[in-house]
């Protein structure tokens, strides 16, 4: 087992109703606040004017429109200037994680005076941040219990994600019931990214029976509820344990004293919502098999097939590589069967741009060092059995 140093500061107040405890979670942080959110999914479900009705003795200015994907210019330069302009002392984030991680980006933009874009990419280390609470409204992402965040940058077709100490929420409000109204397409995106989470985790080099059973475990409720969620969207149960396991998924516990994963499904994905902006959890479901098969060799087989074994309960006696060519199998129909789009041209994407992705990805995402490595030459192989 590896060495590690593991902090999670974040509050987590989980359960339905909670949101009534929002005035006394952000009093300590101060009265001027920047209301971050999407579309208007929190206003048709009336939480909007919850927030605003709780917080009335607080100072609100607002940043709507953050979109999937979310953008560096104009969503988190324009909520920096919107931080510094009114002297802002918290943020509060309502909605997915896209509109969690542009708030983090803003919380660490608003206290530095350099571009922002230097925090994101990496050539700055953040010294301080505003503090930001997020009441979740989408289970996927596991924003509302980690460090990090993915910015895209549209006039350079670059995706990044970046983490940083200072950017973990003071505290997270998990109401299931604001799941409810997810449409069925987002909720199956959500469960396929919330799996290739723990499979960036669970394919690795070495790892401890410890983690492997909290992963295969989550692998198997994420299965379970995943379509529990689709096929009857206010099960509260599912609901609610489907949001737990997106929250775990990403935040590092499972692999605590693991060799360390390089997120390759998630390096090949943001190039195509990159150049695309399709949604993520569809864009890590169709890449997930064919990487899969791609990679399976020698070195990868014996990992594949315990992932067959104890998730899919494959039969053990079989021939090693049967059993992980049936996993792999069982892993597209899975994400089939939640209805997901499992070919690149479903979402409108052609071969004409695979070259360039590919090349994009190669020199970015340092893939030629992950446990299964990937050249350019692989990568756009991959991309292309996914079309």
């Amino acid at each position: 087992m590896r060495n590690f140093d593991y902090v999670t500061p974040t509050r987590l107040i989980f359960g339905e109703g909670v949101i009534s405890e929002l005035p006394a979670v952000m009093k300590p942080f101060g009265k001027r606040v920047l209301l971050t959110y999407g579309g208007g999914s929190i206003k048709r479900m009336g939480l909007y004017d919850k927030v605003k009705e709780l917080l009335a003795d607080f100072e609100i200015y607002e940043l709507s429109g953050i979109q999937p994907n979310p953008k560096y210019d104009p969503s988190v330069l324009e909520g920096v200037k919107i931080c510094k302009e009114q002297k802002i002392d918290v943020i509060l984030a309502v909605g997915g994680g896209s509109v969690l991680d542009c708030s983090k980006a803003i919380a660490a933009g608003a206290k530095y005076e350099g571009e922002p874009w230097d925090l994101i990419s990496g050539q700055v280390l953040a010294q301080d941040a505003l503090p930001m609470v997020d009441i979740l409204t989408l289970a996927a992402t596991g924003s509302e219990y980690d460090c990090g965040g993915v910015i895209s940058r549209t006039e350079t077709n670059d995706k990044i994600g970046y983490m940083d100490p200072h950017l973990f929420p003071q505290a997270s409000i998990l109401d299931p019931t604001y799941t409810f109204t997810v449409p069925k397409k987002q909720t199956a995106a959500g469960c396929a990214d919330a799996i290739n989470h723990i499979m960036e985790q669970y394919f690795c080099e070495e790892s401890s029976l410890l983690n492997d059973g909290m992963m295969e475990a989550a692998f198997k409720s994420l299965m379970v509820n995943g379509r529990k969620c689709i096929e009857n969207p206010e099960d509260y149960t599912a609901r609610a344990e489907m949001m737990l396991d997106c929250t775990l998924a990403c935040n590092g516990i499972f692999s605590l004293g693991n060799s360390r994963s390089l997120w390759p499904c998630h390096g090949l994905e943001h190039a195509l919502s990159a150049y695309y902006d399709i949604t993520h959890g569809e864009g890590l479901a169709i890449i997930t098999p064919r990487w899969m098969k791609h990679i399976l060799n020698d070195h990868t087989v014996d990992r594949l097939a315990k992932y067959g074994v104890n998730v899919f309960g494959l039969d053990a006696a079989q021939d090693r590589y049967d059993i992980a060519n049936q996993a792999i199998q069982a892993t597209y129909d899975f994400f089939a069967s939640l209805g997901i789009p499992m070919h690149l041209r479903e979402v409108g994407i052609d071969d004409s741009r695979i070259d360039e992705m590919a090349h994009h990805v190669a020199e970015l995402e340092g893939l030629d060092e992950a446990w299964a490595p990937l050249q350019e030459a692989d990568i756009a192989a991959i991309f292309r059995a996914s079309l």
